[in-house]
Parts: structure tokens; C-alpha cells; sequence
């Protein structure tokens, strides 16, 4: 079961890029989604939320987030957003996804989405510029974040 849905850990994620000061475009919202997912599945073994994530060109996508703030287009996100109800465990997940990702720029996020197996094994056989709505695995996010913690863990040994 999910910890909260895909709004409300994007809403939790507006709010606090407002809070800090540091702009979100819905591009760069996109990206700290997936990896707040994927660190949480690697994690803890559940999904954040529910929502599924495509591999669209320009990376990772929630795509119903997307449809709620595309009207920003590539300007920051300035709707008055309140920071939701969630659990520490929830809260502390996302500020910690926001503390390591959240100073990359979206264009940043983007090249490193684009590195990383989850993404290029959802588009795999796609041209770089196609648009496609193929899914992001929870089993493919749990898999790659679990081995990029492994080797962090390693490199810190």
C-alpha cells in the first residue's frame, strides 16, 4: 500500500521548493517524483504512491501531475500550494529526496534520469524523441536504487 498519493508528495514538494526559495518547473517536479519512488521503493520495499511513471523523452513523468501543472510550461510552479498532511516517515523521505536532488537544475535531473536503467530500459528500441507512455517499472526503480545504494554503501565502508 501506498505511503501517500502523487499529489500530495509533489504538493510537499512545491511548498517546500516555495519555502527554501529555489524555483520548480512541472520538468524538474517530474524527476524528483521518480526519485523520490524509486529511493523509497529501494528503501523501504513499497511505493511512495501509486501513480505509474512513464518514460517520455525528456524523462521520467507522472502523468497525471504533469496534466496538473503543464500550464506553467517551463516557468516555476507559483500556484499557492500548501504543504499536505503526511507522516514523518513520509515528510522526512521527501525532504531528504529535496536535500540530495532538489539544487540540480531540471536540465541536471534530466541528463541523469537519462543515464540511469529504469528510464533507458522503458525506452528501450524508442528514438531519443519519440514520445512514448511506456511504464517505469516499480521492479526496474527497486532493482537499480537498491544497487546505486549498495555501491554507496560500499564507497563509504
Amino acid at each position: 500500500m501506498a505511503e501517500c498519493t502523487a499529489k500530495q508528495a509533489a504538493e510537499f514538494m512545491i511548498a517546500f521548493s516555495q519555502e527554501v526559495q529555489e524555483p520548480i518547473t512541472n520538468l524538474k517536479l517530474q524527476k524528483l517524483l521518480y526519485y523520490a519512488q524509486g529511493w523509497h521503493l529501494a528503501l523501504y520495499g513499497q511505493p511512495l504512491f501509486d501513480d505509474p511513471i512513464q518514460a517520455w523523452p525528456h524523462g521520467p513523468v507522472v502523468p497525471r501531475i504533469y496534466g496538473e501543472y503543464k500550464h506553467w510550461r517551463w516557468n516555476p510552479i507559483a500556484d499557492e500550494v500548501a504543504s499536505p498532511k503526511l507522516s514523518d516517515h513520509v515528510s522526512e523521505h521527501l525532504k531528504e529526496v529535496m536535500d540530495v536532488y532538489g539544487a540540480l537544475t531540471a536540465y541536471h535531473l534530466e541528463q541523469l534520469t537519462h543515464k540511469e536503467e529504469p528510464w533507458t530500459i522503458a525506452r528501450a528500441g524508442i528514438p531519443y524523441d519519440e514520445p512514448s507512455n511506456e511504464v517505469i517499472t516499480q521492479a526496474s526503480m527497486t532493482e537499480y536504487f537498491r544497487k546505486v545504494a549498495a555501491a554507496n554503501a560500499n564507497q563509504t565502508a
